[in-house]
């Protein structure tokens, strides 16, 4: 797996039946939620004070937001490691490192804070995966509600030369960049903003928390429907990351499609029930007992259908390595993801290791298996599919390699070595 800049090809990936991922039982703790820590990173900005943030997963969209930080005048400490501290006493600027934008979505989380800071900002094109299959349009209707005007010129350039003001609105999608964009402005302007059609989930609800320990009033949070009362000076505050449930659903799949065990700490049994309940219908053996998932050994079997669903319906997020998992399931699963399209067309490269795929349409796609896979190079495009790539390599026969590697190490930690440390045989391949 490698990009651009990268001095590796790797990691090589041996799935043959003898070197199978997790053969024996093995205990992993899931670091902090991805989709909590940008958000949470950029309320930072609200304040003049430091704010500290504990279990942040170390990941590379977490380095490229705090860069981003300090890019604004922020003073950063702890990158790297899973305790964070954040003071910017002074924002320099409006418009962040472009370059830097262009690597990442969650930088369009800045816009609210800036212009409760500074009354203005310019974003580049936002980056991450597939750019052109998310829009700005939530956000910006948002903002332009709260009294910010778009301003002529590339990218997105907002100001609001008489300050943010507080508004009833309802929100044309439940986007969850787009309602946290919303609370972020809406914790600087002064009075009670109301948005309904909200996203509900967990990470909205972490931000909801996070924006009250540094004094904003807020009612509703986990509803479609929230209330923030902002306007007020904002102090500093503290705050531990839930663990990723993402994380732990990856790492359960992993174990079912190589017949492995493995224990999992660390993600809240509320958050993961939407993954579980499918695990659950496709016979694989997983249980949620005082926060602990345990996946055990199992002959899967089809799943029928299944669609993704606003939370706390199945994550679109999680599509790719249910097909995966499908590819080792007994019968045929359709797979309904109506929110995002490119996801699936980037998983028509495991019919190469052998999977019976059939895509009906941008939306929806059959698997039927089980099947034997084949090792061969695969291209993680995006994020999400390139984990789920990784979980196919790690399923089939043979020598398999994923690249690039930056894209799965925007949200996993290390992915290589804790690989290794659950039982892998997979090694970072240089040159």
């Amino acid at each position: 797996m490698c990009g651009g800049s990268s001095s590796y090809a790797g990691p090589r990936f041996n799935g043959s039946s003898a070197s199978r991922c997790a053969t024996k039982s093995s205990i992993w703790v899931v670091e902090g939620n991805k989709n909590a820590a940008l958000p949470l990173l950029a309320a930072c900005l609200l304040t003049e004070d430091t704010c500290v943030l504990t279990n942040v997963p170390r990941i590379r969209d977490v380095g490229v937001m705090i860069d981003l930080l300090r890019d604004l005048g922020a003073e950063v400490e702890g990158d790297g490691t899973s305790t964070v501290r954040v003071t910017c006493a002074k924002v320099t600027k409006d418009e962040p490192d472009a370059a830097l934008v262009g690597r990442l979505r969650g930088s369009v989380l800045l816009l609210g804070p800036l212009l409760a800071r500074q009354g203005s900002a310019s974003l580049a094109a936002p980056g991450g995966d597939f750019p052109t299959r998310r829009t700005l349009a939530t956000h910006l209707q948002a903002l332009t509600a709260m009294g910010a005007r778009l301003r002529d010129g590339s990218g997105h350039s907002v100001e609001a030369p008489d300050g943010l003001h507080p508004v009833s609105l309802y929100l044309h999608e439940a986007s969850v960049t787009g309602t946290e964009t919303a609370l972020l402005a809406a914790a600087g302007a002064n009075g009670w903003t109301e948005l309904r059609h909200a996203a509900c989930e967990p990470h909205v609800v972490e931000l909801c928390r996070f924006l009250q320990a540094m004094g904003a009033e807020i009612e509703g949070a986990g509803t479609s429907t929230i209330r923030i009362h902002g306007g007020a000076r904002l102090r500093g505050a503290t705050h531990q990351l839930c663990g990723d449930y993402l994380e732990a659903g990856s790492w359960a799949v992993v174990a079912a499609v190589t017949r492995g065990t493995v224990e999992i700490l660390g993600a809240r049994s509320e958050d993961l029930e939407p993954l579980t309940s499918v695990l659950t219908r496709m016979e694989v053996r997983c249980r949620l007992e005082d926060g602990v998932l345990t996946v055990e050994p199992s002959a899967p079997v089809g799943l029928g259908r299944v669609a993704t669903g606003l939370w706390p319906g199945f994550p679109s997020d999680f599509v790719s390595l249910l097909a995966v998992l499908a590819t080792q399931a007994t019968g045929r699963s359709l797979i309904h993801d109506w929110m995002y399209e490119l996801r699936l067309f980037a998983l028509e490269q495991l019919s190469g290791m052998g999977a019976d795929f059939f895509l009906c349409d941008p939306h929806r796609i059959i698997v039927t298996g089980p099947t034997r896979l084949r090792g061969r190079a695969l291209d993680g495009r995006d994020l999400r599919s390139g984990m789920a790539l990784v979980a196919a390599a790690l399923a089939a026969d043979g020598e398999s390699r994923v690249r690039p590697l930056e894209t799965v190490e925007r949200g996993y930690s290390r992915v290589v070595e804790n690989l290794q440390a659950l039982g892998a045989q997979v090694e970072r391949v240089e040159g």
